[in-house]
């Protein structure tokens, strides 16, 4: 059995920074993905809140003790999908989260004496066409959406 000759350090000169080149978009990849993730559970978390906020609010005012029931008038569903968007029960003040509108809140009674506040909110990453109509092509099959969708709910019995 031979020995494997010895190579000289000059042989190998370049051989790291080829590779580095070829591992280096795949570690981007992998960086930008991590950051995508964790910016997307900050976004659920921020809207889990908010949907807990505007929950917590209709609950304290839904209840009606003449009629033994939640009672939700429109001007309730309002303030509260107010307060679940901007965090108070007026209009005004930036969106929690951009693009969060008042129109991605539903209010609704879960029987006699509990309400539910739902926020559907859809994730737009950063990579790809900049919104969320864009795509990445598929491998093997039609393109892949870029639009994640985000639901909060949260359920509280009225005080």
């Amino acid at each position: 059995m031979k020995l494997a000759p010895f190579k000289s350090p000059r042989a190998q000169q370049g051989v790291a920074l080829v590779e580095f080149t070829l591992v280096l978009p795949v570690l981007l990849l992998l960086l930008l993905a991590f950051g995508e993730f964790g910016r997307m559970l900050y976004q659920y978390n921020v809207l889990l809140q908010a949907s807990r906020d505007a929950d917590r609010f209709v609950a304290s005012q839904a209840w009606n003790s003449t009629l033994g029931a939640v009672s939700l008038s429109s001007t309730l569903q309002t303030q509260t999908k107010n307060v679940a968007v901007y965090g108070v029960p007026s209009a005004s003040g930036t969106a929690v989260v951009s693009g969060l509108t008042t129109a991605n809140v539903q209010v609704v009674a879960e029987g006699t004496s509990h309400v539910r506040v739902t926020i559907t909110y859809t994730f737009c990453p950063v990579i790809g066409a900049g919104s969320c109509s864009g795509s990445i092509p598929g491998f093997f099959g039609s393109a892949i959406a870029l639009g994640i969708p985000l639901v909060a709910t949260t359920v509280m019995r009225a005080l």
